[in-house]
């Protein structure tokens, strides 16, 4: 396993992860697979039957974060922030999705694998999310951010370019 290495690296980082089945191949905005997964290349084209096929292929109903669940994630992300001490510069969790800047003090694959693990351990806890598998998807974006303005533009769209209000359901 590599060391982290402190020379060259950014100094944040704009960790995406979707909701489990939330966001699936075929969808109509899209969707990153194996033969289109290069930083801003195209999606796979939209299909209603690739879609479909991977719907009949969940392990349960795709995942919508309540304002409960919403609120037990925030909590959890900033509970592994403070423990690991990673400074957090902007976290907003959305109903199928978490955005989250982190300084980068570690690497970005540590932080979104324990950002998703704190966040499956308290929404089991509370009985939001019963089932074996992982409530979100396998993997998240990691998008490295290199100068203070990547920074304040990450911090900008993720406080301010997500919408307006959430819904509140259970």
């Amino acid at each position: 396993m590599a060391k982290w290495n402190d020379t060259d690296e950014p100094i944040a980082y704009l960790i995406t992860f979707r909701t489990y089945g939330t966001w699936l191949p075929g969808d109509e905005r899209g969707s990153i697979d194996k033969y289109h997964n290069r930083f801003e290349g195209p999606r796979s084209v939209a299909s209603s039957r690739r879609e479909s096929i991977q719907h009949s292929r969940l392990k349960s109903e795709p995942f919508l974060l309540s304002a409960r669940a919403r609120s037990i994630v925030e909590m959890a992300i900033r509970e592994v922030s403070e423990f690991r001490k990673w400074p957090l510069n902007a976290l907003n969790v959305r109903t199928n999705h978490v955005h989250v800047v982190p300084g980068a003090v570690a690497p970005s694959a540590k932080m979104l694998g324990d950002f998703k693990r704190y966040a499956t351990r308290r929404l089991r806890e509370a009985e939001l999310w019963t089932f074996e598998h992982s409530p979100w998807v396998d993997k998240g974006s990691r998008r490295f951010l290199w100068t203070d303005e990547h920074v304040e533009a990450a911090i900008e769209y993720v406080v301010n370019g997500q919408g307006g209000e959430l819904p509140d359901f259970d």
